[in-house]
């Protein structure tokens, strides 16, 4: 077995805010070394997976591929959460989560919810023609419409987004993410107290009050379960946003195609999910000795699978580094496949269509600011840290 590499001497910069394009890296690797032996940030070794086939296949079988290597890295700081659970106590505490994220539960009034908050962001910045839409709306978007869902206090939700980019942020900055995991818990015990005693409909009253095997949850889960679900919510979607965003405003003939025929919109989501995954690296473990891309890997051992080089490996999308949002099939994996496929995708398509959708209504016109840079940043997670825009007056 060749000697591991470390993951920096590859890409450089693998923090989550690093301005580095990994994606040249990523398609040396596809055809040189599609399954290469890393440094994990523990210091063993695990193994690089990146192409698609490979991707998928480890996404798709727990039974080989275990979640329970999530136990070890982000698990410390969540707490036990169903990204860390296989089989069926996975399935158990999912099906805890997915009615009130599930496309009927979205229906109804929740969309013109969702729009009103959009708009009044909007309306903070619209009249001064210009603005930051990282730092003015998809910074702030998805985590208002989660403190929505939740029935919490919207002044609160600085803090909850501070929290989030903290304990995303774990293989960074390790104590920051601690602290951060201690303050989410002692602002949510006493909220999960009082709404034991209720009977709302908010999803917070929805996990106090589910069972699992005929039992409830303890505060400890639940609070596991919304740590997750605000930073998976509120990071993953924002950076989908921003990075939409900046997709659109660096390719303008296809921003004017989307504005002049709208039903693109879902089909320009998907493209951007596939051609910056938001989620651009996540991992398993292998139960048992197996073979990938013909090398052998040992049970017991880590396995890093890259869904950004996955979703540009051009063995399955067609000049893969080009941005199409006509482009068909796009079966990406963005989103996760099988039966680990990510629950709340449906609550981030709502927020991506309708957050693009209004700010394309209400913002004519809208282009990059020619005098200050921008561009798209992390390894883990991947997207703008800011995005300065022009656009014109809102006619009268």
């Amino acid at each position: 077995m060749q000697p591991a590499a470390r993951l920096a001497d590859l890409f450089g910069d693998t923090s989550n805010r690093g301005p580095n394009d990994p994606h040249p890296v990523y398609r040396r690797l596809r055809d040189e070394t599609p399954v290469l032996p890393v440094t994990s940030w523990t210091g063993g070794t695990s193994y690089l997976l990146t192409r698609y086939e490979d991707v998928r296949e480890a996404l798709r079988d727990d039974t080989l591929f275990s979640n329970r290597s999530n136990e070890r890295t982000v698990g410390a700081v969540f707490g036990r959460t169903i990204i860390e659970m296989d089989g069926r106590e996975h399935l158990r505490h999912r099906n805890i989560i997915t009615p009130a994220l599930a496309p009927r539960a979205l229906k109804g009034g929740f969309p013109a919810v969702v729009e009103s908050i959009a708009h009044e962001l909007i309306d903070g910045f619209a009249a001064a023609r210009r603005a930051d839409l990282v730092a003015d709306f998809t910074f702030t978007f998805p985590l208002r419409v989660f403190t929505r869902i939740l029935d919490l206090p919207v002044e609160d939700y600085d803090a909850f987004h501070r929290w989030s980019i903290d304990l995303t942020g774990v293989s960074d900055d390790p104590p920051a993410a601690f602290a951060a995991s201690r303050a989410v818990g002692d602002y949510l015990r006493p909220i999960v107290e009082k709404r034991r005693a209720g009977a709302g409909a908010d999803l917070i009253s929805r996990l106090v009050h589910a069972e699992v095997e005929g039992e409830h949850l303890s505060d400890e889960e639940v609070i596991s379960f919304l740590r997750l679900l605000v930073t998976a919510g509120a990071e993953t979607t924002y950076h989908l946003i921003g990075s939409a965003l900046y997709a659109l405003l660096t390719h303008p003939a296809q921003l004017e195609e989307l504005r002049g025929d709208p039903s693109l919109l879902q089909s320009t989501i998907d493209e951007v999910l596939r051609w910056e995954s938001p989620i651009a690296i996540t991992n398993r473990e292998v139960l048992a000795p197996t073979q990938v891309a013909g090398v052998e890997i040992p049970a017991g051992a880590g396995i890093v699978l890259a869904i950004g080089s996955a979703n540009r490996d051009e063995r399955n999308f067609p000049e893969p580094d080009r941005f199409d949002l006509r482009r068909s099939p796009n079966e990406h994996v963005a989103f996760g496949f099988g039966k680990h496929y990510c629950a709340g995708s449906r609550l981030a398509y709502l927020e991506a269509q309708v957050g693009l959708r209004t700010l394309l209504d209400r913002l004519p016109g809208l282009r990059l600011d020619p005098d200050q840079a921008c561009g798209l940043v992390g390894f883990a997670f991947r997207g703008p840290d800011h995005l300065p825009v022009l656009f014109d007056p809102t006619p009268a």
